[in-house]
């Protein structure tokens, strides 16, 4: 049933695809993301479905009628420039041929982000793109908080196989993530009912992350609830507030998990976290040795007797977005992978202040302040985790990217609606006041 229903979605889908290649770009992203073949037991599970949605999209760039352009903006050129990096950096690997096979996984999902930034155009394309991606993830989020609920936290929360969110820790981290673009939908809504069901796909989120049992998960979302007690106005309030979840969602949560918890601060103690320093050390060493790296297939006892730890038959990946870029693609590769984050975080604070004040662009400050939130548990998160080539922070980029270009093209002028006919300046939240009208930088 589950097969037929997922081919019943793609057959439905893929002519409208063919006609727009926005259309294409939600497909390739559910698919993607949530892995919903995975979930069937039938012909379905092994079929190339996120191939063939990528067929269509490139058929669709002959067969539509959009108009598709590229926002050349500082962050899309780096992203671009580590990409072409990788590409040397592949061809100058320790292991070509097993570099080269995830390189091949790499250029199809930055080929895709290259063809969403030129093909999200309009408003109701942002916010449909949000949801696609908000849903996605939030599936998994909804299904372990109430798995975690049922089972008192003891049991941990995975995701779906064959993805770069099946381990427990990868998946919270992408929950995580998806907090805050869940807030800017809820903040958005037009209706009442769809924001109290937001709310509660957000703390089921959150419980979901617990369960997980996922050190880097706790501190992704301390950074992220840091950056938004910082934005408060009401900053004690704001604190009892999240003191009072946080508390709150920590007291339900079994021994088990204080005790993993604990062990942030004796790491010494623990064998997973020294086998994740002595890689990062490998990671430094062979980037000081290699000005290109050692390429994505470089875990293995071999290299890590010259690079690492001699006599060590323990192997290690790095967990680790800035350790695992840097023993791949060298400090090049990791100072253009660590520039792309700034100039996107960069990006987002000048849309937040060309759109503050301004009621006809509250879901613009809105959405770019949630960015960067989620931003900051993907850099915080992330740096304990192997996701450096995950696809949801660059679909963040895609979205903060094309709206500034909305922004920029004056679309506001005429697009006045939503997907779903939310961004009201009466149903949205108060923006924060301002002296005077902006401009983006």
């Amino acid at each position: 049933m589950r097969d037929l229903l997922l081919f019943g979605i793609l057959l439905a889908v893929l002519p409208l695809a063919l006609r727009h290649t926005w259309i294409g770009v939600l497909l390739w992203t559910w698919l993607s993301i949530m892995n919903p073949h995975r979930l069937t037991y039938g012909f379905a599970h092994d079929a190339p479905v996120a191939a063939i949605a990528a067929g269509a999209i490139l058929l669709s760039l002959f067969t539509s009628r959009d108009k598709l352009r590229m926002p050349w903006t500082p962050a899309v050129v780096v992203l671009f420039l580590f990409v072409l990096w990788m590409c040397i950096t592949t061809a100058f690997a320790i292991n070509p041929s097993g570099s080269l096979e995830q390189l091949n996984k790499v250029l199809k999902i930055q080929l895709m982000t290259a063809i969403a930034l030129m093909a999200l155009q309009e408003r109701k394309h942002i916010e449909l793109f949000v949801w696609v991606n908000v849903l996605s993830i939030g599936f998994y989020g909804f299904k372990g908080g109430i798995h975690t609920i049922l089972t008192g936290g003891s049991s941990t929360v995975w995701g779906p196989p064959g993805g770069f969110i099946a381990e427990n820790n990868a998946l919270a981290v992408a929950v995580i993530m998806t907090i805050p673009l869940i807030n800017f939908l809820r903040v958005t809504a037009a209706r009442r009912i769809m924001r109290g069901g937001l709310l509660i796909l957000m703390l089921l989120c959150a419980v979901s992350a617990l369960g997980s049992q996922s050190r880097g998960a706790l501190l992704a979302i301390s950074g992220m609830a840091a950056v938004l007690w910082w934005r408060s106005p009401r900053k004690i309030f704001g604190g009892l507030i999240l003191a009072f979840v946080g508390v709150s969602l920590i007291a339900f949560m079994p021994e088990s998990w204080e005790q993993r918890m604990s062990t942030i601060g004796t790491y010494e103690s623990d064998s997973s976290a020294m086998g994740r320093i002595l890689t990062w050390r490998f990671c430094a060493n062979l980037a000081a040795d290699r000005l290109t790296g050692g390429g994505f297939d470089i875990y293995n006892v071999g290299n890590l007797a010259i690079w690492g730890a001699p006599g060590s038959t323990s192997v290690h990946v790095a967990h680790s977005i800035y350790f695992s870029v840097l023993g791949e693609h060298g400090y090049i590769g990791l100072v253009l992978f660590v520039l792309t984050w700034l100039l996107v975080m960069r990006g987002s604070g000048q849309l937040r202040k060309a759109s503050k004040g301004k009621p006809e662009l509250a879901w613009v400050f809105h959405l770019a302040g949630m960015c960067q939130v989620s931003l900051v548990g993907y850099l915080c998160g992330g740096a304990f985790l192997q996701l450096a080539y995950f696809d949801l922070p660059y679909n963040i980029l895609v979205i903060l990217v094309v709206t500034h270009r909305w922004l920029v093209d004056g679309r506001w002028k005429r697009e006045t609606s939503g997907a779903f006919g939310s961004g009201s300046p009466v149903e949205m939240a108060p923006l924060p006041s301002s002296s005077g009208p902006r401009a983006l930088p």
